[in-house]
């Protein structure tokens, strides 16, 4: 069986479902939220560049013919940092 593939948003990369970010414009209420719902989705790399292209040229908002809130973007930057956060913990040398 093929792996679901999908493409970033920002950078153009294909990769495995599992690995992005799933951004949902939920039908038939139009609001957006993270991972879950029915609707128009768009995906997104869990990656700095990724993150701050996306916001900066609207990619969300224009993926998902829909405004994105800021408390969308501002819980992706907590994903973020607290992903760096678990990395760096496990690369420490003990």
């Amino acid at each position: 069986m093929k792996p679901n593939l999908r493409r970033c948003i920002s950078c153009r990369k294909v990769a495995p479902k599992s690995a992005l970010w799933r951004i949902v414009r939920v039908f038939p209420s139009r609001t957006v939220q993270l991972d879950e719902g029915m609707g128009r989705s768009a995906y997104l790399c869990p990656q700095v560049d990724c993150l701050r292209t996306a916001q900066k040229k609207n990619r969300l908002g224009r993926a998902l013919k829909a405004s994105v809130p800021p408390s969308i973007y501002e819980e992706l930057w907590q994903r973020l940092e607290s992903s760096s956060v678990k990395g760096s913990e496990r690369s420490s040398p003990d």
